[in-house]
């Protein structure tokens, strides 16, 4: 019989992380609140730099982009939102961590939840994911619904099935 695998990791889409910092981005130019307000946001490598000209405009920034992340199916677990800097102009600026890939701690936590369902699949650490492998297509998915239940801190996806 064939053994059936999948990975177990946290990765962020990156088109669909572009897209929703240009649909904030529009919605943000267009408002009436936000007139003559310089607000950015800035993709670097595992991060987003947030600037804005006051606090109650960075809020609003903030909050217009998670809402457009949750509608591009953008885990917000996967994002690190830091604390608000102010410096002396009066800029607001906001660091956004973007996790990409487990550590070695989430990864043992994620094989010893799986070896609590005492169903018949391996489970080892590869890297910054957990690959998962068993016999039967339906304790694969039995394994990937109870990780979903289990409502970890960090965000999780499945990939690379096989």
């Amino acid at each position: 019989m064939a053994e059936y695998s999948f990975d177990v990791a946290c990765k962020v889409d990156d088109q669909e992380l572009s897209n929703a910092i240009d649909q904030t981005l529009k919605e943000v130019n267009n408002r009436f609140d936000f007139k003559g307000v310089d607000v950015s946001i800035k993709k670097e490598k595992e991060a987003l730099a947030m600037e804005s000209s006051d606090e109650m405009h960075m809020k609003q920034l903030i909050d217009v982009l998670q809402s457009k992340m949750v509608k591009r199916d953008l885990n917000l677990k996967a994002f690190d939102f830091g604390d608000l800097d102010t410096n002396v102009s009066g800029q607001v600026k906001c660091k956004v961590a973007v996790q990409n890939g487990l550590t070695q701690d989430q990864c043992k936590q994620i094989n010893k939840l799986i070896k609590e369902t005492k169903l018949k699949v391996q489970s080892r650490v590869q890297g910054d994911a957990v690959r998962v492998s068993g016999k039967s297509k339906d304790d694969l998915q039995a394994v990937m619904k109870h990780l979903k239940e289990a409502d970890l801190p960090y965000a999780v996806t499945f990939d690379n099935y096989r």
